[in-house]
This record gives C-alpha cells, structure tokens and sequence, in this order.
C-alpha cells in the first residue's frame, strides 16, 4: 500500500483511516467505492463483488475500534489479537517508484477479511511501537469525528484536515471578536 510521502510515511495507515471514515459514513458503502479506495492506495488487485464489500464492511468494525481508543494497551491488545486470527508473513516488497517497504502476505487461500485485518494489524502494530502511542485520533472539529494518523513530529494532531484546524480557529476568532465588542 502505498502512502503520501509528505505524511511522515504511515504504512498504508492513510488507506486505514480512509476505509474506517468511508464505513463509518456509509455503512452500506457499495464495491465500486470500496474498490476505489483500493486502488488510489495500490491496495492489491481484488475485484469486489456485493459480498466482498460486506465481507470488507465487516472487517473494517475491527479497524474501528482500534483507531477509536487512545488507550496504548488496549490497542496494543486489539492489534495482537488480529495478528492470531489473521497470521501472515512479512515480506518486503518494493512498489513501483517506491522504496523498499514492508507488507504482509497472508497464505495462499486466505480472502480478502484476511488480506486486510493481517495487513492493517502489521501496520499499526508498526505505527504503534515505532511512536509509543496510539499516534492516530479522531478529529477535535464539531461536527467530524473522522479518523486520522498522526505522522507529525511535535505537538499531537487534534484534526483530520487543515481545513477541519482552520474552521475551528477562525470560529474561535470570531467568537473572540464577538466577545470583544460586547464587553
């Protein structure tokens, strides 16, 4: 899976995140939808019928709760109960125009479920122990509650987007003005 190299390289966590929000907004989300996000992420080359984006669907829930605690142990527990249920081999793999990166190879009869949980479990148990915290959240802006990777380096990410950081602030100025002329 493939990642923007400007976001700190999360390990196909963008991809994650991106199926986490998608489900979480459209529960019914369809295979076309789902096999876009698949391919803008160099996901590998299923063809999703209805019963893959259910299945799919379904394996996301797992996602969901682990990118909705903040909770190191917990999380930590989570991820290791996916890598029992869902083994698979880690292999390097170099993607076109990329360097050298790590992914899992889930054994040869394993489906799609498989594929995903063993892949996403690598990568954030990865993110995980490479960060020392759950280095993902979901966004402090009212009215989105979306999910995100925290791949900065300083302060903690509070937002899914810089828009999501602007709208806030500029609410916040304006509330401040506002208060400024009445007292």
């Amino acid at each position: 899976m493939t990642d923007d190299l400007s976001g700190g390289n999360p390990r196909g966590l963008h991809f994650v995140t991106e199926l986490a929000n998608t489900v979480r907004a459209d529960p019914d989300a369809g295979a076309a939808e789902l096999q876009g996000i698949l391919e803008r992420h160099g996901g590998p080359p299923f063809r999703l019928t209805d019963a893959d984006a259910r299945e799919l669907r379904a394996a996301t829930d797992h996602l969901i709760r682990i990118l909705g605690t903040r909770d190191e142990d917990e999380a930590a527990e989570a991820i290791n109960t996916l890598l029992d249920r869902y083994p698979a081999r880690p292999r390097l793999v170099r993607l076109p125009g990329r360097p050298w990166s790590l992914h899992t190879q889930a054994p040869p009869a394993a489906g799609l479920t498989h594929w995903l949980l063993s892949t996403a479990a690598l990568a954030l148990g990865l993110w995980l122990s490479e960060r020392g915290s759950c280095a993902w959240g979901r966004c402090a802006a009212p009215g989105c509650d979306r999910f995100f990777i925290d791949a900065g380096r300083r302060d903690p990410q509070r937002f899914c987007t810089p828009r999501c950081a602007t709208r806030v602030r500029v609410a916040a100025h304006r509330a401040q003005r506002a208060g400024d002329r009445t007292g």
